[in-house]
Formats: C-alpha cells, sequence, structure tokens
C-alpha cells in the first residue's frame, strides 16, 4: 500500500519535469524566433555596385535599355544572374535607374520612343519616362535602385 507522501511527491516531480520540458521547448522557439528576428540586424547586407553604362553614352531624358548581370554565390557554385533596367539621364550627371517589371503582374515593361511612355504589353499599363504610373492596372510606379556616378561610369546597386 502507497502513503500519500509517495504519491504527492510522484506528483511533484512529474509536475517539476514537465514544467522544465515546456520551459526547454519555449527557450529553443525563443532562440529560433529571435535568430529570425535579429538575423537581419546583425547580418552585414552585401552591396554590389554594378558597372551599367557611361554618362556620354546615355540621350537626355530618354529611358535606355540596359542589361546588368548579377553574380551570386550559391553555396560552392556561382551563377551569373541577369536582371534588364532603364537609365534615364536628368542633366549632366543625374541618373536614375528603373526596374523594367511591370507593379501589376511583373511582365517586363519596354520604351516606346514614338509614343514617349513606357508600356507593359501583357495588360496596358503605363508608365511616363521616369516610371510613374500613367494608365492601366499597375498598383504603383516601376521600382528604382541606387545610381552613383563615378568619373564618367554609372555604377547602379543591386
Amino acid at each position: 500500500m502507497h502513503s500519500s507522501t509517495d504519491t504527492s511527491g510522484r506528483r511533484r516531480f512529474l509536475v517539476r519535469t514537465l514544467t522544465a520540458i515546456h520551459a526547454g521547448i519555449v527557450g529553443i522557439l525563443g532562440a529560433i524566433v529571435g535568430g529570425v528576428i535579429a538575423s537581419p540586424m546583425f547580418g552585414r547586407e552585401q552591396e554590389t555596385w554594378l558597372p551599367a553604362g557611361t554618362l556620354d553614352a546615355l540621350p537626355e531624358n530618354e529611358p535606355t535599355q540596359v542589361t546588368l548581370r548579377v553574380a551570386r554565390e550559391d553555396g560552392y557554385r556561382e551563377s551569373i544572374d541577369r536582371r534588364t533596367i532603364f537609365l534615364v539621364k536628368t542633366g549632366d550627371t543625374q541618373v536614375t535607374a528603373i526596374d523594367t517589371t511591370c507593379t501589376h503582374l511583373a511582365c517586363r515593361v519596354s520604351w516606346d520612343a514614338e509614343n514617349k511612355i513606357i508600356k507593359c504589353p501583357c495588360h496596358g499599363g503605363v508608365y511616363d519616362r521616369m516610371g510613374q504610373v500613367q494608365s492601366g492596372p499597375p498598383p504603383a510606379s516601376l521600382a528604382r535602385y541606387t545610381t552613383r556616378i563615378d568619373g564618367d561610369q554609372i555604377l547602379v546597386r543591386v
């Protein structure tokens, strides 16, 4: 026959064991979630500046299509991605880099030099030469990239 002290001792042991297990689970989940939240703050964002052309080669106020080669390390290999952008020169040293991906459904847009608009061939989206929506279904302007000028060289950050 068991005494009541044996039963209460076992209960306390089980309660303490379950509490320790729960604390361990909460601690592990906290470390995982904390790492996910904190890693972007402590991780070093790698800036990549790519040459995109020269100031002399760009016409004034006309989007010029340029393809950038972006090298990405994927484990043991390096892969090359291509990103197509427009460069628009306004003034002697002011260049804007605009993405060529429509903000509606990610179709590739093109410059219509005759009508002086950037248009999406898929759903009729129309943008002005600086990528601002003029008409159609696009919900936002075309994305922009940061640029800088180094001598005559135009650099774009991706």
